[in-house]
């Protein structure tokens, strides 16, 4: 299966990089809906789409409302947006308040209550992450690979969220500063390099893709890539429509 990065910066995009999103076309799974939603048009597949949102900080949910355009002319026909209850009602209420955005998309809003069933054998679950305003992170397990979603949180390899990505194939996972900015990663609920390739080690995982780097970094020096494989050598380094066998 095959799994397209549409966006792979936080906060806001860059020349290079749009803001969290990341599609599995022949499942129609979408794991966050930043920037890089746009992005989907031509990769749809299905005649559904679900939608995962970590959280709602605005880098990962404002693509929701690019999904006229993203569905025009297209055979969709049911669109679930997954994600923590208080949230999607926070998303209803705020991000298609009549002030902002008052055309609301044909989206079916779903609130995670345990394992969703998904196409093409995928079993997902999620779990709590630390960051401000609150997170989660998702498993995509399949019979024989999985894979797991961890963004928007300070990386530790004692943090709880550690078994829950145990002896996956592939973590994608947030690197959004280099070592020695571990207190404004500790200030705004994100996480530094070796960190994050420690967590990878210690839970067994099989790759890493660094995932939701700093948009003013324009260099893989700049984000510690030798760093990172030092301590975990199956590493690299996420871009906009990489495409990754799953």
């Amino acid at each position: 299966m095959k799994l397209v990065l549409l966006g792979t910066t936080g906060y806001h995009p860059s020349d290079a990089r749009q803001t969290a999103c990341m599609a599995l076309p022949e499942a129609g799974i979408v794991l966050d809906a930043g920037t890089g939603l746009y992005r989907l048009r031509n990769l749809l597949a299905r005649p559904t789409l679900d939608i995962f949102v970590t959280h709602t900080h605005l880098d990962h949910v404002i693509g929701l409302t690019f999904l006229f355009d993203v569905l025009y002319q297209r055979d969709v026909q049911r669109v679930r947006v997954h994600g923590e209850a208080a949230k999607l009602a926070g998303l209803q209420e705020h991000l298609f308040n009549d002030c902002l955005f008052p055309a609301m998309p044909p989206i079916q809003w779903q609130p995670l209550s345990g394992p969703v069933a998904l196409p093409e054998q995928t079993t997902l679950t999620y779990f709590p992450l630390e960051h401000p305003g609150g997170s989660i992170g998702y498993r995509l397990d399949w019979p024989d690979r999985s894979m797991a979603y961890v963004t928007d949180t300070t990386a530790r390899p004692d943090a709880a969220y550690v078994d829950a990505i145990r002896g996956v194939d592939l973590l994608l996972h947030e690197c959004n500063f280099p070592d020695g900015m571990e207190d404004h990663a500790a200030l705004t609920g994100h996480s530094c390099t070796s960190p994050v390739a420690r967590v990878a080690r210690k839970a067994g995982v099989g790759r890493l893709v660094l995932i939701h780097t700093n948009p003013l970094v324009e260099s893989d020096d700049a984000i510690g890539l030798d760093t990172a494989r030092a301590i975990f050598p199956a590493t690299c380094i996420g871009t906009d429509y990489m495409e990754i066998t799953v």
